[in-house]
């Protein structure tokens, strides 16, 4: 657990916490998933703060390990690039804005079945009151927040490649990442009633890609790109420079070539680590991918001089 970064660790305990938590009071006839779940917005038990509690909340041992292993997995890194404080909003964004969405879609089935017409419903063979069904949708999960991830990691590492089970070859993340959101449009699309909140996966991937679009073109705000995500690459840019054997400083080299003066040796020195440090904090911004092939041929030839 040491080496997981601070925010990731905290999020995996705090989950595997209240999953347990759950087990034990559903015992005593206390519900955690009833009470922090999140309710369709037109229930009785509808409560706002249940847009953030639900994310902590699982419905079975399989749903709370996956989601768990996804954010270990891929969290990890993402809160490396964007940092400890802007992986916990990101996370939480995302996680938010999967339930809106979710609430949007439940809404619109309520519309569709004209539910507003009648005060009870035929539920598993028995009559019972609207306000009763209504309350049976809920939604508990972090799967939104951990969908979000996946785009984050297709995004900023989108040649990344790394291995789907049961494909037997890797592939990039960027095709992960849209395989995935094509499985969930179609099970979204065709309602298949498996009891999965697809919408809701897609949702945590739409406000994801807008909140990186908006920090990759404001990337000032907030403190974006600090933290957890400058210390990332500069251990990249230190790993560079112990492998060419240059100085981190601009202290004097212990021979320059003959047809240079020491100023003229430390200026171009200068230069050429002025343009690594460029190329670094463009790719921190946008992403490996946004270098044009020149760059990305001078960061390479640049680890092996």
């Amino acid at each position: 657990m040491r080496t997981i970064p601070p925010v990731t660790k905290n999020l995996l305990i705090i989950n595997i916490l209240m999953y347990v938590a759950t087990e034990v009071l559903v015992r005593t006839g206390v519900d955690l998933r009833d009470i922090l779940g999140l309710h369709f917005f037109l229930a009785p038990d509808f409560k706002v703060y249940q847009l953030i509690t639900y994310i902590f909340m699982h419905g079975d041992l399989t749903h709370i390990f996956f989601n768990m292993f996804a954010l270990w997995m891929f969290g990890c890194v993402i809160e490396r690039v964007l940092g400890s404080k802007k992986f916990l909003i990101y996370f939480l964004v995302c996680g938010i804005g999967a339930g809106i969405i979710q609430e949007a879609a439940q809404f619109a089935n309520y519309s569709i079945d004209n539910l507003a017409a009648y005060s009870t419903v035929n539920y598993d063979g028995e009559v019972i009151a609207m306000s009763d069904y209504l309350n049976k949708w809920t939604t508990v999960g972090a799967s939104g927040a951990i969908y979000g991830i996946l785009l984050a990691f297709g995004m900023l590492f989108p040649e990344e490649r790394i291995f789907i089970f049961p494909l037997p070859i890797p592939i990039k993340a960027k095709w992960f990442v849209l395989i995935y959101a094509a499985i969930e449009l179609f099970f979204a699309l065709n309602q298949t009633g498996d009891g999965v909140a697809h919408v809701a996966h897609l949702g945590g991937m739409f406000f994801g890609f807008l909140l990186i679009r908006y920090w990759q073109h404001h990337p000032g705000s907030a403190g974006f790109g600090t933290g957890g995500g400058r210390q990332f690459f500069d251990n990249m840019r230190s790993s560079w420079e112990k492998r060419s054997h240059k100085p981190a400083g601009p202290s004097r080299p212990a021979d320059p070539t003959p047809q240079e003066t020491d100023w003229e040796y430390n200026a171009r020195k200068k230069a050429e680590q002025d343009e690594i440090d460029r190329l670094l904090d463009k790719i921190r911004m946008s992403g490996y991918d946004s270098l044009t092939d020149q760059e990305k041929r001078r960061l390479f030839e640049s680890g092996k001089d």
